[in-house]
């Protein structure tokens, strides 16, 4: 498993690799300070000493993974959506965003993090706080458009095991919900101020169709079983979904995270 926020290359990345002599690459790849890579420890002749540069060694690469697919990559998501629709362009400025930086704050905590299996020498709470701060970094000048990109193929990795684990459990998945309702809502192809928004996935145009028809209809976004298999038709989660996007419809995003994070 490796992690390292990389955003996209464009105009300002370009510049700051010619202020640093390499203004001859057409593609350069900028990152953030923070690395880590996991590596499973089953070599069966030997390896060179990983620990020297850093490198984990575990006999549970899967368990990392988990952590950082949830915790990580489940927060990129619920940020983007809200972000987007609030006309944030960047993640550090959502970030600095009191309620979308609640609303990550409370799914975390309540609806993610619990379901994260332990891992020996690691506080999720105190990873979750690094997240944070490699989120807030405005250096990294990471896009919400990224983090929004492709959610046809995320969030079924990304959100829906932990709404799973989550309802396995008899615990709240409202969070969760309103993050997928977020999704639906984004899909339907324009901002909360109607700004149109590119299309941003494969699938694109049969999303947009399905947003269109979810709008008096939820259940048709929830019968996408290629993203939602059978948690689509659950009642406890169909319910929460159906409520947060027509209170987004009703008053939009702003005000639907303020009725949340207060709860």
């Amino acid at each position: 498993m490796v992690d390292r926020i990389t955003p996209a290359t464009g105009p300002r990345e370009r510049q700051m690799a010619a202020e640093f002599g390499l203004a001859d690459d057409p593609v350069p790849v900028t990152c953030e300070p923070f690395r880590q890579w996991v590596l499973e420890d089953t070599f069966p002749s030997g390896r060179p000493d990983f620990e020297k540069v850093g490198v984990t060694l575990t006999p549970h690469v899967h368990s990392y993974e988990k952590m950082k697919i949830r915790i990580l990559n489940g927060g990129h998501a619920t940020i983007a959506y809200p972000g987007s629709l609030m006309d944030i362009d960047y993640v550090h400025e959502a970030m600095a965003n009191p309620l979308i930086r609640g609303f990550l704050d409370k799914v975390e905590r309540d609806e993610i993090i619990p379901y994260i299996p332990p891992i020996p020498g690691t506080d999720l709470d105190d990873y979750y706080r690094l997240i944070v701060e490699r989120f807030s970094n405005p250096e990294v000048a990471d896009t919400e458009r990224r983090l929004c990109l492709d959610g046809s193929n995320r969030q079924p990795k990304f959100i829906v095991p932990s709404i799973r684990d989550a309802l396995q459990a008899g615990g709240s998945v409202e969070g969760l919900a309103l993050v997928s309702a977020l999704w639906c809502r984004y899909c339907h192809g324009q901002t909360d101020s109607r700004t149109e928004i590119a299309p941003n996935d494969p699938d694109w145009t049969a999303l947009v169709a399905r947003s269109k028809a979810a709008r008096h209809r939820p259940e048709a976004w929830l019968e996408m079983t290629s993203v939602y298999g059978d948690i689509g038709q659950n009642a406890v989660f169909a319910t929460a979904f159906r409520r947060h996007l027509g209170r987004l419809w009703a008053g939009g995003t702003q005000q639907t995270l303020q009725e949340f994070v207060a709860q």
